[in-house]
């Protein structure tokens, strides 16, 4: 546990007036301090050493078949210059990495015309992206970071995209007592925890602080005080996700936003039996429900509401082109193709054969990577352009 985060949130919640946050307001310290942070202090805890994986730590194929629907992105808009990528929380730059190589490779006009643009929170990881991209930079890749205000309303053609990106936003936790909705807030003691294992934080319930909760189960058509929500009903309300769909919206003048996370629509995500929401805390890869451990050395996820993106997106001018799972999204741009590669790859020997197979397959698996929701919405399309949809939407054959 980091003792100066756990101290720099005590002194917030002491300055408050009532003595306490919410806890967007916590998991906004605990994950995204400038310096003490999990996603400052720990940017290389992510992968097969680290708390968790990620479909890119697979290997190069997860970016390459995005670069593949890149491509025809580019194709479907008219070949356009600049054709804008926005990766938003770009992580350890693994996809970056690929897009870019791929299209350098295999469609270099398209490599000309894209110029990459990478928005990322956390200063750390920032850096660490700046390292590794600089030999990308030199030959010849027209890539640069940006932060939103940077960005000129309508000036984006292109594509805005996201891997596991909206998990990682602050959530608030509300709770159903006696038919009414309230929030969980956070407050502490003054004394700091001697082992790991214990928190000077404790939860209270209060009144809502924003109304913005209760309009959101509106926009999701979700009757959250209704009678099938036991008292003590627990869950989450991602409101930066709806600040974010309405920022990306604004900035987009012709083009896609593309994004994958794990996650389910309102009615699943909502179900009067999933009493105690979906908050999950990573440690090295084993995971539990206690975010007050092991403070900026955890990650802290919620699942995400796609129906709330949707509707969001809607009322933002986003209209929704599809929705499908991760596993049928790469088979349709080809990653079936490449498994059945393997058995007729020249000079590659079984071993190597099988583990190869076996990583394709992990990023296909409907019980983990395989089942995130890749949802794909539009702006300024025309009839024409909708009507082409895109090859990651589409069935793939079977085999």
């Amino acid at each position: 546990m980091s003792n100066i985060l756990t101290q720099i949130i005590q002194e917030k919640i002491k300055q408050n007036p009532q003595r306490q946050i919410t806890f967007a307001d916590y998991m906004e310290l605990a994950l995204y301090h400038p310096q003490h942070g999990y996603y400052a202090a720990h940017v290389g805890k992510i992968g097969a050493k680290g708390d968790f994986m990620t479909s890119p730590h697979l290997g190069a194929d997860f970016g390459e078949m995005l670069a593949v629907q890149f491509i025809e992105i580019w194709e479907i808009l008219g070949h356009p210059t600049p054709f804008h990528l926005v990766e938003m929380g770009a992580g350890q730059g693994l996809i970056a990495a690929d897009v870019i190589k791929y299209l350098y490779r295999h469609h270099r006009d398209c490599f000309a015309a894209t110029e990459y643009l990478i928005i990322e929170q956390s200063p750390a990881m920032r850096q660490l992206q700046q390292q590794k991209f600089s030999k990308l930079s030199s030959g010849g890749a027209n890539l640069r970071w940006v932060t939103w205000e940077e960005i000129a309303a309508d000036s984006i053609t292109g594509c805005f995209f996201s891997n596991e990106l909206i998990d990682a936003f602050p959530v608030h936790q509300i709770q159903v007592e006696a038919g009414k909705l309230q929030e969980i807030y956070i407050t502490t003691s003054d004394k700091i925890p001697e082992s790991p294992e214990a928190s000077p934080f404790q939860e209270i319930l209060g009144e809502l602080s924003t109304p913005k909760i209760t309009d959101y189960f509106q926009l999701i058509d979700i009757d959250i005080t209704g009678k099938p929500y036991p008292d003590g009903y627990r869950t989450e309300v991602n409101l930066a996700a709806l600040d974010w769909v309405r920022q990306v919206s604004e900035k987009l003048q012709q083009g896609y936003v593309l994004t994958i996370d794990y996650g389910y629509p309102a009615h699943r995500y909502y179900t009067p039996m999933r009493q105690q929401g979906t908050l999950q805390c990573y440690y090295q890869h084993r995971y539990h429900d206690n975010p007050y451990i092991l403070i900026g050395e955890q990650d802290i996820t919620a699942h995400v509401d796609f129906t709330a993106l949707e509707r969001q997106g809607e009322s933002c001018g986003l209209e929704k082109l599809g929705f499908t799972q991760q596993a049928m999204f790469l088979m349709a741009l080809g990653l079936g193709d490449r498994i059945a590669a393997l058995s007729t790859t020249p000079g590659m020997d079984l071993g190597t054969m099988i583990n190869r197979r076996q990583v394709l397959h992990e990023a296909i698996d409907p019980r983990g990577l395989g089942g995130f929701g890749v949802l794909v919405q539009g702006k300024g399309l025309s009839e024409e352009q909708k009507g082409k949809g895109l090859k990651g939407l589409r069935i793939p054959p079977m085999r």
